[in-house]
């Protein structure tokens, strides 16, 4: 079965990071996804998870900071046991306008991934919306990431493609053999939970996860991240998440 894990991005504005990654553990998570600003505390990050016998199989990583410096990526990736690294954004103004920029900038991931794979590590991208919109050229960029990157992962962000007009289980299946982690998230119903962004708890918004969960057991994903990008209580959507992933592994 898939590890079960938690971006800690979604505990950024509550309780220290010692804190949360005991939430988690007692809450019944065995994993967690750092993401870069957790990354540059890696005595604080080490202490917090080795304390709470959480693992770290992936992490997110910047992308210039990776460019610049990645010993130190694959020295954390051995102390903290990190297996894949995933990118996760790229400034609107850092962003390509055609399909011969997206597929550049998808041979910049690979060519940043080539110390990771060399030392045995897995990289990739992880999704947000703008990667489904098509360009004045009619590309549509996550194509084009992955075609000027053959050698890169993919951690689907499921809900961020439903936010940007696609099919998820169309590029599920289609890109099965490159899905190595997905986020589980989940969205309200128009109009609802504006005050976290219009994301809700995963199992209780719109999104189908038994089904989803079905396209995913398809894939290569080995981790499946429970995220929200903005709750008011990171300690029931933890709970949310567990008790979907429970639930649909039952």
């Amino acid at each position: 079965m898939p590890v079960l894990s938690y971006q800690l991005y979604s505990s950024r504005n509550f309780s220290g990071l010692e804190q949360t990654c005991d939430m988690l553990a007692r809450a019944g998570y065995e994993a967690v996804e750092p993401y870069g600003a957790l990354l540059a505390q890696p005595d604080t990050l080490a202490r917090a998870v080795e304390e709470n016998d959480l693992r770290v199989p992936s992490a997110h990583v910047n992308l210039a900071e990776l460019e610049a410096d990645p010993d130190r990526f694959i020295a954390l990736a051995a102390r903290l046991g990190i297996r894949t690294y995933y990118a996760p954004y790229v400034l609107p103004d850092q962003r390509p306008t055609d399909g011969a920029g997206w597929r550049e900038f998808g041979a910049r991931l690979d060519r940043a991934g080539a110390p990771l794979r060399e030392a045995g590590l897995g990289f990739g991208w992880h999704n947000h919306d703008f990667e489904f919109v098509p360009t004045a050229d009619g590309v549509v960029p996550m194509e084009a990431i992955l075609q000027g990157g053959p050698d890169l992962e993919w951690e689907a962000d499921i809900a961020w493609i439903i936010r940007g007009g696609a099919d998820p289980y169309d590029w599920i299946a289609r890109h099965a053999d490159r899905i190595t982690a997905a986020h589980v998230k989940d969205i309200a119903p128009a109009g609802e939970k504006t005050d976290e962004d219009g994301w809700a708890d995963p199992g209780t918004g719109v999104l189908d996860w038994p089904a989803l969960y079905a396209a995913l057991g398809r894939t290569k994903a080995g981790i499946l991240v429970m995220e929200h990008d903005n709750p008011s209580d990171d300690a029931r959507f933890a709970r949310a998440g567990v008790a979907l992933n429970a639930g649909l592994e039952a």
